[in-house]
């Protein structure tokens, strides 16, 4: 893969998501989210049946996480990590994205910058690194939608308050707020006893809702991975972001591209 910049994709919405095709399954819809953190964190998942809160899993080993998600019969895999790394040192589009609309994130460094930094700062990034690949014979990273069957794709807990907040997602109240969509979207929330969990359970719950064929927000373009978000009230970005992306009709589901 040639380093350097690549040139920002067209923002052009992309066609109409609709559901997991029913073939792809057999039974409840499930998914899984994940929280990827340290070496001494490591991952923590929830897995969602149908929407409500149906397992959960902590462990440092990423083969260990990726055979608990197939233990699950998960279709559909969101993770709180960076899919890919940047080429250059710089922002990945995905993230450029994010910036654009007011949403903060950390800018993904290349593979060679995160091996090399003296306090292993990225040390979680390379983890994350480790379950896309244990996942991938099972669950692809995802390149597009729709969804055609089994799968994993990167989400951002922050951006997921964010829209689904209507542009307000405070870092100071992230608990608070989090938990509270949780409980909207009826999750249950006793065993989700920390940020941790929370931030694992509320990914699952985006993955639940693209793999349902909720509107979403698609941020970035596939080579340098994409980004997966719940649209908002309204159906598309929020009314408080500085997206160009072409609205689409609310009760219609939808994915925008959001241009870098």
């Amino acid at each position: 893969m040639k380093a350097g910049r690549r040139p920002d994709p067209d923002p052009t919405p992309m066609a109409t998501t609709p559901p997991l095709p029913t073939a792809s399954r057999d039974g409840p819809l499930r998914v899984v989210g994940i929280d990827v953190g340290g070496a001494r964190k490591g991952f923590h998942a929830v897995a969602l049946s149908d929407g409500a809160h149906a397992e959960r899993f902590s462990s440092a080993d990423p083969r260990a996480l990726a055979a608990w998600c197939r233990q699950q019969q998960a279709t559909v895999i969101a993770i709180d990590a960076p899919c890919l790394w940047s080429v250059d040192g710089r922002m990945r589009p995905c993230e450029r994205a994010l910036h654009r609309q007011g949403i903060r994130c950390f800018a993904s460094p290349s593979r060679e910058q995160a091996i090399a930094h003296p306090s292993d700062y990225f040390g979680w990034m390379l983890r994350g690194e480790a379950l896309y690949l244990a996942l991938a014979p099972s669950h692809p990273l995802c390149r597009g939608l729709p969804l055609s069957g089994p799968c994993c794709f990167e989400t951002f807990p922050h951006a997921i308050t964010w829209q689904l907040r209507g542009g307000n997602a405070e870092a100071a109240q992230k608990r608070h707020q989090r938990r509270e969509l949780l409980e909207q979207a009826g999750v249950a929330l006793a065993s989700l006893t920390s940020i941790d969990w929370i931030d694992a359970a509320l990914c699952a719950l985006a993955a639940h809702r693209i793999a349902s064929g909720a509107s979403c927000l698609v941020y970035g373009e596939p080579d340098s991975g994409l980004i997966l978000v719940p649209a908002g009230p309204g159906g598309g970005a929020s009314s408080q972001g500085r997206s160009s992306a072409r609205q689409q009709p609310a009760e219609q589901p939808f994915c925008n591209l959001v241009p870098p």
